[in-house]
């Protein structure tokens, strides 16, 4: 049993938020498996910074996904081109940053193959971005859902965009903020694209 840690949900290139808490309680994470799936959260959801502000990706699911589906066996809908759009998204936020061509490469599979659920995405999302954010973590999952964790700081509910963010975060540049200002926050590809190999010291 991991002591002294955190559980965290597994979310679409989760919020930047989302790394200060995995590097906080790091090696001691584990990813929630077995939780029903909630609509409207990161899970399948990211922000990131467009020419009118902040835009909203979302991965679209199977009709019956409600909330009494496991995350786990919540399957992606590729009924709409959601992955072209996704995409040509992030390269019309992105493609003047510094740092976009740079990790162009490594995203664009993500949005090329088709995988059949949600979390099994998710997870290899995360791999990509803790391998480019140089963080060395095992991806450890829960086998069972259990609705507290005594030892663990349980962080499945609390980071959601309704929630403000728990930690003030400073301004790193960004390719609009001319037009809106710092936006706290955003997914963790607006701080990669923007920073590259800084990204960390950031965090």
């Amino acid at each position: 049993m991991i002591e002294n840690g955190a559980v965290l949900p597994m979310f679409y290139l989760p919020p930047v938020d989302y790394f200060t808490n995995l590097l906080a309680f790091k090696p001691n994470v584990v990813f929630e498996r077995e939780e029903h799936f909630p609509k409207q959260t990161y899970r399948n959801r990211a922000n990131i910074y467009s020419p009118d502000g902040r835009q909203v990706l979302t991965v679209p699911v199977i009709k019956g996904s409600k909330n009494h589906t496991v995350i786990k066996d919540v399957k992606i809908s590729y009924d709409f081109r959601w992955q072209r759009a996704h995409w040509m998204g992030l390269q019309t936020c992105y493609r003047s940053s510094a740092y976009f061509e740079y990790y162009e490469d490594d995203f664009a599979p993500f949005y090329e193959k088709q995988t059949k659920y949600l979390f099994d995405y998710n997870r290899e999302l995360l791999e990509l971005l803790l391998r480019l954010l140089k963080i060395k973590i095992d991806i450890q999952v829960t086998d069972t859902y259990e609705p507290a964790y005594p030892h663990l700081t349980d962080l499945r509910t609390s980071l959601n965009g309704k929630n403000a963010n728990h930690t003030q975060q400073k301004p790193y540049f960004q390719v609009f903020e001319e037009r809106q200002g710092f936006l706290q926050n955003l997914s963790i590809a607006d701080l990669l694209f923007n920073q590259g190999p800084q990204a960390l010291n950031y965090l």
